[in-house]
């Protein structure tokens, strides 16, 4: 008991500090995502779409970064379930929305082909991983629920994972930003899925 209060407690507080973190970043340090676009070898068709788009997953985003853990609270579940279906529509709604903006940022990408197609593999497991929870809820399979709606809440964690691995290979390795930039895509959805499993087979959530 205590360690799930735990779990969900320390998940709630990452989500806080990363939507923080993305907003001061993204809406008032750098509102232009000049730090983001000046690595970029491609051309935009259009930057201010571009710009349009990504603004519009940011906020998608950290709508799912908090709604996520007030689905995982015990508390809210039993005791106020009807806020937690809407909290979990909203979850579900956010991340369907995010369909197009997703992919469209994908597209472009730093590292060429390989990190490309990393993210559209990260945003087509999101999609799959939130659906197939929603299904399983409406079929009244509560346990199957929990596992894929916790394997979609840790991708929503793919971005933090993504700045993490980054920061190791580009400022501490010292490999190229494409390449360290690849890495750091691929490890956000192998480890996040990695680390659900862990959490599945060994909690109670």
């Amino acid at each position: 008991m205590k360690n799930r209060r735990l779990f969900v407690i320390s998940l709630s507080v990452l989500a806080v500090m990363w939507m923080m973190h993305t907003v001061t970043k993204n809406f008032i340090v750098d509102p232009n995502f000049t730090s983001i676009h000046k690595f970029k070898e491609v051309k935009f068709p259009s930057l201010n779409l571009w710009i349009i788009m990504i603004r519009l997953h940011i906020i998608l985003s950290i709508i799912a970064l908090i709604s996520g853990p007030i689905g995982l609270s015990k508390r809210i579940r039993k005791k106020q379930p009807v806020i937690h279906g809407w909290n979990g529509r909203i979850y579900v709604g956010v991340i369907l929305f995010n369909i197009i903006p997703g992919y469209f940022v994908s597209f472009y990408a730093n590292g060429s082909v390989w990190s490309i197609t990393g993210f559209i593999l990260l945003n087509t497991l999101w999609i799959l991983t939130t659906i197939t929870s929603y299904r399983f809820i409406r079929k009244g399979q509560v346990t199957q629920h929990r596992n894929w709606i916790l394997r979609s809440f840790f991708l929503t964690f793919a971005n933090l994972t993504i700045h993490l691995v980054l920061s190791i290979f580009y400022y501490g390795v010292g490999l190229q930003y494409d390449l360290s930039y690849t890495i750091a895509v691929w490890s956000s959805f192998i480890l996040n899925l990695l680390f659900a499993e862990l959490v599945i087979r060994n909690s109670s959530i």
